[in-house]
């Protein structure tokens, strides 16, 4: 974990403008962990993230109810769900909760949500089918008793179990404390400082009629129109809407060059770990496979870096992916340090050369991956990447910063940086990139020609209409003077 320094007052999330979201009738309650391995200014990284779920809620007495739940070695009742009718009381609330800094008694804590947190004494509705019972679960550690038994009951009960690791949890409890489908109830952040990523989910989940396009974009390329309930993409002025209902094609006189040469920069940095730079060369992998690979088309380089850099493979020496993607996999991780600046240094004045294999002309992309924040100084460096009219995306993970990222990414940013919270996920990322570097010649250009012949055309015949009124005119006249 982090180090940080001592928590200030936790200030207020900014308030989005209209209701996110109208959730049907749900009783919630936060289990949270805050036994001695949380930090203090980690335990305000919670209430942060407990704010943000709160906030896109539907509070009341007829729709959510929200507890909250504190345990450690023994656990404390911090507030019920019928203790707060209104939401901005529920926030006030949260922000006075306090570490109790002793053992992780997660077990016990999911036992008194059921006796106790989830009873109608304490404010719970009698389950329904029109009612949602849910538990948020948060910890960062190993259990000190059992919760196998105990989650079941819960879930016998009615309960459905979301549980939120943290840092050096244990996986395997997760797992058993979560509901089916694990994949939609189990969540992991390497830190407390990006827990806050998660809130996004929650509120999307609570959602029964909900501006949807408000808790994400649903992989949108450029715009999400929200109706009651659903959503559809769109596109700016200037570019159509694509078959799969979600990326956009733009018309516009390009040079209908699909050269280009692309590089990827990779933190190999020790805060990645080994499991991790496996998932990484599987993302690169990802983006090769939709990339057009041969001497005219597109080039692939590859670079490493952590406190020093290191070149893996340039551009040009391999002409197929399957070499390509066979170079990846036996690429090594470096560990150490995270010195980006270096590393953008590297690709100005190396990678992108003619000698290093880059083509005069052909497009120049650059893919800055990290998780975490540079040890030395990258403006100059990031700025005079796209000065020279390299296109960059920047992609992070974890504790990447994301001021960072923006000052690596070209214009416009919000297109070309990247993040996520969990390594898991990057391969969503690998998604969105293969549709942003692919280059094609020009989409628009057989459209465009047809457009021209067909206006043309519709000149002519316009045309040859007035020429046959005029004849007409002249016939008249001509009969008129005889």
């Amino acid at each position: 974990m982090s180090p940080g320094n001592s928590p200030g007052p936790v200030p207020p999330p900014p308030r989005r403008a209209g209701v996110l979201c109208r959730t049907r009738p749900t009783d919630l309650v936060f289990i949270v962990d805050s036994s001695r391995s949380v930090r203090p200014h980690e335990f305000e990284k919670v209430k942060v993230f407990l704010t943000q779920v709160i906030e896109s809620l539907d509070v009341g007495p007829n729709a959510t109810r929200v507890g909250v739940v504190n345990y450690a070695s023994a656990v404390k009742h911090e507030f019920p769900l019928k203790a707060h009718r209104s939401k901005a009381s529920l926030l006030q609330a949260v922000r006075r909760l306090e570490p109790l800094s002793t053992g992780t008694m997660t077990g016990l804590a999911i036992q008194f949500a059921i006796s106790r947190a989830f009873s109608e004494v304490e404010g719970a509705r009698p389950l329904s089918p029109a009612l949602s019972k849910v538990a948020i679960v948060v910890t960062d550690g190993r259990p000190q008793d059992d919760v196998k038994d105990v989650s079941a009951r819960a879930r016998e009960a009615g309960i459905e179990l979301f549980a939120i690791g943290v840092g050096r949890v244990d996986k395997t409890t997760l797992r058993r404390i979560a509901s089916e489908p694990l994949a939609e109830h189990v969540d992991y952040v390497e830190s407390y400082s990006v827990i806050e990523k998660l809130a996004k989910k929650f509120q999307e989940a609570f959602c029964a009629v909900s501006d949807l396009c408000a808790t994400g974009d649903h992989d949108c390329e450029q715009i999400c129109l929200s109706s009651p309930g659903s959503y559809k993409c769109a596109c700016k002025e200037g570019f159509t809407l694509n078959s799969d209902g979600k990326t956009c094609n733009a018309c516009s006189a390009g040079s209908g060059s699909s050269a280009t040469d692309l590089v990827f920069l990779i933190d190999g940095s020790k805060s990645v770990r080994p499991e991790n730079f496996e998932l990484v060369k599987k993302f690169i992998n990802q983006i090769v496979d939709s990339l057009d690979v041969s001497e005219q088309n597109a080039q692939v380089g590859l670079v490493q870096y952590s406190s020093s850099v290191r070149q893996e493979f340039p551009l040009g020496r391999f002409t197929s992916k399957r070499d390509i993607k066979a170079a990846v996999k036996k690429m090594t991780y470096m560990e150490k340090g995270t010195m980006t600046g270096t590393a953008l240094n590297y690709l100005i004045d190396n990678t992108f050369a003619i000698s290093s294999g880059a083509r005069p002309g052909a497009q120049k992309v650059g893919i800055v991956f990290t998780d975490g924040r540079s040890q030395d100084y990258i403006s100059d460096a990031a700025k005079k990447a796209k000065d020279l009219g390299f296109k960059m995306f920047a992609v992070g993970v974890g504790n990447a910063v994301e001021d960072e990222l923006r000052e690596i990414a070209s214009d416009p940013v919000a297109e070309h940086y990247f993040y996520t919270a969990d390594f898991k996920t990057i391969n969503q990322i690998g998604k969105k990139l293969q549709k942003k570097i692919c280059v094609e010649e020009d989409p628009c250009a057989c459209d465009s020609v047809v457009k021209f012949r067909t206006k043309v055309e519709d000149l002519l015949q316009a045309l040859t209409r007035k020429l046959d009124a005029v004849t007409k005119r002249l016939a008249v006249l001509e009969n008129k003077v005889i």
